[in-house]
């Protein structure tokens, strides 16, 4: 009770906080305009090869922000989203990421009276075999927003999608449960518990885990409490976690921060998943362990311990 106590007190010096504030409001814009758009996310998402990636067409300032060859620009982007959501919550993060050359994003839309995690994650794999299947690329990455983000990493840990997935970016997902999932009586939300099924099954080694992980959290987000147990500690995952202040749980797809980091985090690949962009996470960059966290500022990503030492 004492531990609830702690982690209450701190959601609110941050609700509490300008930035929170501001957090607040953007949240609750964002909510009424996602509620508008919600009926159009319930048609399923067409699996067609688009071909408008590179930066061509795109205006200089967006040209530094994206890829620097076709391949890479190209790569399929897979979007998941949480319950009782659909693809609408990604309008405006797709938008962005085709603004900025990223061509080829699908989206997987998934019944919001799901009772299991796992159904859900079989059907991402079929989708990413889809995917593969029609635009000849053989690795993907995937967005995944709230448990969206845990359907893609039960997908890569436990059906061996790790062999598909170059990146899996998540936003405000629960990696390490949520105190506020035992009150939800729902199968599928009781997996998200901290001692929930999901979540043991997620900390069985994963030894040669080949994919790359980004986790992206806020300190503002009203629905995975703590707000830490949206980051990935695993000691086998290849990891970076990155905190963005003052953003609302669904606010994350939105940010132009967190837009930004996801840009420049698929940006610039080598062949063999290292990085040539400064500032970007590098698939070996990690000798297997999770990284410290970030904290990203005015689109940058920087160290936390830089950031906070004065």
């Amino acid at each position: 009770m004492n531990a609830v106590a702690g982690h209450a007190k701190r959601a609110l010096g941050s609700l509490l906080s300008p930035q929170g504030v501001i957090g607040v409001a953007v949240e609750a814009a964002w909510i009424a305009a996602h509620v508008a758009l919600y009926p159009l996310g319930l048609v399923e998402d067409r699996i067609e090869d688009a071909t408008n990636h590179g930066v061509g067409h795109l205006p200089p300032a967006h040209r530094g922000l994206i890829v620097g060859d076709v391949e890479a620009a190209g790569t399929p982007i897979i979007l998941v989203h949480g319950v009782i959501d659909n693809r609408s919550i990604f309008t405006v993060l797709r938008r962005s990421l085709r603004r900025r050359g990223f061509g080829r994003t699908f989206a997987l839309n998934y019944s919001p009276f799901t009772d299991d995690l796992r159904v859900v994650a079989a059907r991402l794999s079929a989708l990413v075999e889809e995917v593969c299947e029609q635009t000849g690329y053989e690795r993907v990455h995937i967005i995944g927003h709230s448990m969206g983000g845990m359907v893609g990493r039960y997908y890569v840990q436990r059906l061996g999608g790790d062999t598909r997935v170059h990146t899996l970016c998540t936003l405000g997902t629960p990696h390490q449960g949520s105190v506020g999932a035992r009150f939800i009586p729902w199968p599928v939300i009781q997996q998200l518990r901290i001692d929930g099924s999901i979540i043991d099954e997620l900390a069985a080694p994963a030894a040669g885990c080949t994919t790359r992980f980004i986790a992206i959290w806020s300190d503002l987000d009203q629905l995975v409490l703590p707000q830490r147990n949206a980051r990935i500690t695993h000691p086998d995952l290849r990891a970076r976690n990155m905190l963005i202040r003052g953003v609302g749980h669904m606010s994350l797809p939105v940010d132009r921060r967190v837009v930004h980091a996801i840009s420049q985090a698929l940006a610039q690949l080598d062949h063999d998943g290292t990085m040539i962009s400064r500032g970007a996470t590098s698939i070996a960059s990690t000798d297997g362990r999770a990284e410290a966290d970030s904290q990203v500022c005015g689109g940058r990503s920087e160290p936390a311990a830089r950031l906070t030492s004065g």
